[in-house]
């Protein structure tokens, strides 16, 4: 029987939309979360299917924590394309990956998954 293992993640980062309603908009910041949601069809010796320590250090590794999304992405950084990005990332790792949700505020986000 699989289990649905759960990762939450906060960081920091700005960013601002290339084209919103036809022009860039201002630059600003948000608390951004990231949820991860990675099958585990058996457990480990301990009654893992994943290590939350391990699965919180890769995402350490490649969250734009205190950076500007438009300086290191080659995409506009909407939580829809962060969304996108992030799933792929993970899913190179973890292949299990069932599908990430960013909320972007506590009243707004995205999720990607593939099916």
């Amino acid at each position: 029987m699989p289990y649905i293992v759960r990762v939450r993640r906060e960081f920091q980062a700005a960013h601002y939309l290339t084209d919103y309603h036809g022009k860039p908009e201002p630059l600003h910041g948000h608390t951004w979360e990231v949820e991860l949601f990675i099958r585990a069809d058996k457990l480990d010796k301990g009654g893992m299917g994943f290590d939350f320590v391990e699965i919180h250090k890769f995402l350490d590794e490649i969250l734009p924590d205190y950076q500007c999304m438009n300086d290191i992405y080659d995409f506009s950084p909407s939580a829809e394309n962060v969304a996108r990005y992030i799933y792929n990332k993970v899913k190179e790792k973890y292949p299990t990956l069932q599908k990430v949700v960013v909320w972007e505020t506590k009243h707004g986000g995205a999720e990607y998954f593939e099916e």
